[in-house]
């Protein structure tokens, strides 16, 4: 049985970042979230987001990879929005996603970033907080190396 403590911080957002997650239907989408990744053993620690994206906190299993894992929690939430009507235009989350990995010892200080989205975009919008972490984690600034150099 393989042992693993691999955490990712994952955000994702509603297409064209429109605000289609009112304080109604967030927490229906949250609640369905949360049962889709027990059904399928996604090990979701916590989610959360505001009107325009998501913030969840995972554990990666042996057999699971990033791509597999959000293509699970995005594909089937935006279905079931859809099918649960809670949107008036056809729901649809942007392909892109943020995925950075967390050290063991962050966990508690990530977890409570993610509960406290609402107040935390009472005092910066998702643009400044895409913009911090995009600048934080160095995408954007990480270049492929042509060749690898030998002494």
């Amino acid at each position: 049985m393989p042992y693993l403590s691999v955490w990712l911080h994952l955000v994702w957002t509603t297409k064209n970042r429109f605000p289609f997650l009112k304080d109604e239907i967030r927490p229906l989408v949250f609640d369905h979230i949360c049962e889709n990744a027990f059904r399928k053993e996604i090990f979701l620690d916590c989610v959360n987001g505001y009107v325009e994206h998501i913030h969840c906190l995972v554990s990666l299993g042996s057999q699971q990879t990033i791509s597999k894992l959000l293509q699970l929690l995005k594909g089937e939430s935006s279905h079931w929005i859809n099918e649960q009507q809670l949107c008036p235009p056809k729901f649809d989350w942007q392909d892109e996603y943020y995925a950075v990995s967390v050290s063991y010892s962050q966990l508690a200080r990530v977890r409570a970033y993610i509960q406290n989205q609402e107040k935390h975009h009472q005092r910066k919008t998702f643009q400044q907080e895409y913009e911090e972490l995009m600048h934080h984690y160095g995408f954007g600034e990480l270049k492929p190396v042509e060749k690898r150099k030998t002494n």
